[in-house]
């Protein structure tokens, strides 16, 4: 028995967590308060705005960014050409999106091509329609690359 000490303590720590390991009680199965099934979610019904439906949120939001971030006075007085580019460009399982494209007028006077999604349940905390825009040009800290091309689909 002691020969069986002995050469246990030559492999040290790897050892003992083996001798953890056997000792152990073995696993069971979860209880039924710990199955799944009072738990909720989005169900992904598909059901998102038309593009026509973000057009406030966007303006909104830009004048606010512009605002606040960049200590511009840069809004958006007008929009046009707004267009759907595609709807679930990706798998059926995936968060529903509408992708949407057009042109803004801004307050310098100059037009310039946005470029936003509608998601399901994308809105703060999971509530509500979610809305992802980027004016191409004015994406100053480039979240949405060069061009906006991670807000296209």
């Amino acid at each position: 028995m002691r020969n069986l000490f002995t050469s246990l303590r030559s492999f040290g720590p790897m050892a003992a967590a083996f001798a953890v390991l056997v000792c152990s009680p073995a696993a069971q199965a979860a209880n039924p308060l710990e199955l799944n099934f009072g738990l909720f979610g989005p169900k992904y019904d598909g059901r998102v705005a038309e593009c026509e439906r973000a057009l406030p949120t966007i303006a909104a939001q830009f004048q606010e960014k512009e605002g606040k971030f960049w200590n511009s006075d840069l809004v958006i007085t007008g929009f046009g050409r707004i267009h759907e580019t595609a709807f679930r460009p990706w798998q059926s399982d995936n968060i529903p999106r509408r992708y949407c494209s057009g042109d803004v007028m801004l307050s310098d006077g100059k037009m310039r091509a946005v470029h936003f999604s509608i998601s399901e349940d994308g809105g703060f905390a999971g509530f509500g329609q979610g809305v992802d825009w980027c004016v191409a040009g004015l994406d100053r800290n480039w979240a949405y690359g060069p061009g906006c091309r991670a807000a296209k689909p």
